[in-house]
C-alpha cells in the first residue's frame, strides 16, 4: 500500500468515495432530467433506485448476491492457500523465481472468457469452475504483493532476529510474515475485489445462479434498468469489500509494520 494512503485518516478514506459517488449520481440525474436520452438507453437514478428497492424488498436479489460472494470468497481463499507459499518460495529461492516468474506473468495474458470453456470441460458446470476462474484471476496479484512485502523487510531487523536465535520456520512465523502482512493484505484486498469480477465473468460464460447470470438474462431481454440495478449491487459489493479489507489493514498496521513485533510477541529471545 502507498505510504501516503496508509497515513490518510480513516474517516477521510471512507467519506471521500461516498462524496464522489454522490457527485456521480447528481451528474447522472442532470443528464437524464433533460430528456434528451431515451430511458431505454439510460434510465434515471430514481427509476433504478426504485427498481433496486423493490427487488431487495421482495428478496429476489439476496440469493444471487450470496452466491456471487460465496464464489468470490472461495476463489480468493483457494488462491491465497497456493499464492502465499509460492510467494515465499519466490522471495527466498532464486531458482524458483527464475522458473516460475515467466509462467506467472504469462498466466495474466490468458483472457478469463477463453479459460472459462476449458474449466467447464475439466470440472463441469456449477460453482466449481467459477471458483477456479476467480482463483486464477487473483493468484498473480496476491503473489506479487506478498513477494514485494517479503523483500521489503528491513535487513537489520532480520539480522537482529538471527542474533537472537531466530531461524527457519521461527523466522518466518515471528518476523517475515508479520512484517509482510500489510503487503499481503493489500494483495488479498485487491484479489477479493477482483474475484467479484471473476465470479461475474464466470457466470456470464458458464452459467450459474449469481449476479452474473442475472446480467446475462437482463442483457438478452434488453432490460436496461435491471442491468443498472445489478451493476450498482456489484459496485456496492466491491466498495464494501475494499473498505472492509482497508479497515483490517489499518487495524493490523500499527503492530505488523513495527520493527518491535518480534520482541513483543517472542519475549524469551530478549537479551
Amino acid at each position: 500500500m502507498d505510504i501516503r494512503l496508509r497515513h490518510t485518516p480513516l474517516p477521510l478514506r471512507i467519506a471521500a468515495p461516498i462524496v464522489a459517488g454522490l457527485i456521480f449520481l447528481l451528474a447522472w440525474w442532470l443528464v437524464t432530467s433533460f430528456g434528451s436520452i431515451p430511458a431505454t438507453l439510460l434510465p434515471s437514478p430514481g427509476t433504478v433506485v426504485g427498481r433496486l428497492g423493490r427487488e431487495l424488498a421482495s428478496g429476489r436479489l439476496w440469493a444471487p448476491i450470496g452466491v456471487t460472494i460465496t464464489e468470490a470468497a472461495a476463489g480468493c481463499l483457494l488462491a491465497s492457500v497456493i499464492a502465499l507459499p509460492t510467494a515465499y518460495l519466490i522471495a527466498h529461492v532464486r531458482l524458483a523465481e527464475a522458473t516460475l516468474a515467466p509462467y506467472l506473468a504469462a498466466s495474466q495474458a490468458i483472457p478469463a472468457v477463453a479459460l472459462a470453456p476449458l474449466l467447464v470441460i475439466w470440472v463441469g458446470y456449477g460453482m466449481r469452475p467459477v471458483v477456479l476462474l476467480c482463483s486464477v484471476m487473483v493468484f498473480f496479484p496476491m503473489v506479487l504483493s506478498t513477494v514485494l512485502g517479503l523483500r521489503s523487510i528491513d535487513r537489520e531487523v532480520l539480522d537482529a532476529a538471527r542474533v537472537d536465535g531466530a531461524a527457519g520456520a521461527q523466522m518466518a512465523r515471528w518476523i517475515e510474515w508479520p512484517l509482510a502482512l500489510p503487503a499481503t493484505l493489500t494483495g488479498v484486498r485487491n484479489g477479493f475485489t477482483l474475484s467479484i469480477t471473476g465470479a461475474v465473468v464466470g457466470e456470464l460464460v458458464m452459467g450459474g445462479n449469481g449476479l452474473g447470470q442475472r446480467l446475462a438474462v437482463q442483457s438478452q431481454s434488453s432490460d436496461t434498468t435491471g442491468l443498472f440495478t445489478t451493476l450498482i449491487v456489484l459496485c456496492v459489493l466491491a466498495i464494501a469489500i475494499y473498505l472492509g479489507m482497508t479497515f483490517i489493514e489499518w487495524l493490523v498496521n500499527p503492530f505488523a509494520s513495527s520493527p518491535r513485533w518480534y520482541r513483543l510477541t517472542h519475549p524469551h529471545h530478549e537479551k
